[in-house]
C-alpha cells in the first residue's frame, strides 16, 4: 500500500493528485494486482479531502482501467500494465526538484549543502 500525501501549494488539484500517485504505485509495483485501495470514504477522511474528490479520481482510473470496483467488496488495482512515459516521468521529477529547490533556497541554504544532504540521505537512510 502507498501513504498516500496531498501537496495544497502545488496547484495541482487534489483529485489528479490522487491519480498520479495510484498510477505512479501501480507502475513501480508498490501496488499490485488485486491489491485493494482504502474505501472513498476512508481515503477522504485520511487525506481531509471531500468524498467527491476521491471518487473522482477512483471514476478516472476505472475508465482507465487501472481501478476496479466490486459492490459491496471494495475497490482494487485491476491487471493492467501501466508505464508512466520518460517524459512524463522527468517532468515530475523537474517540477518536484524545482519546488524543493525554491523553498531550499527561500532558506538561504546552498545548492552545495542541498546536494551534500541529499547524498547523505540517500535511500532514505539518515
Amino acid at each position: 500500500m502507498i501513504d498516500f500525501k496531498l501537496d495544497p501549494k502545488s496547484g495541482i488539484p487534489f483529485y489528479r493528485q490522487i491519480i498520479d500517485q495510484i498510477r505512479y504505485g501501480v507502475a513501480t509495483g508498490k501496488l499490485s494486482v488485486g491489491e485493494q485501495l482504502p474505501t472513498v470514504r476512508a481515503l477522504a477522511v485520511e487525506l481531509k479531502v471531500n468524498l467527491n474528490t476521491v471518487s473522482k479520481a477512483y471514476r478516472e482510473l476505472e475508465i482507465q482501467d487501472i481501478l476496479e470496483t466490486q459492490q459491496g467488496t471494495g475497490t482494487f488495482i485491476g491487471n493492467v500494465q501501466v508505464s508512466i512515459p520518460m517524459e512524463e516521468r522527468q517532468s515530475k521529477l523537474e517540477n518536484i526538484c524545482s519546488e524543493f529547490l525554491v523553498i531550499a533556497s527561500s532558506y538561504g541554504f546552498t545548492h552545495d549543502e542541498i546536494i551534500r544532504e541529499l547524498e547523505r540521505n540517500k535511500g532514505g537512510k539518515r
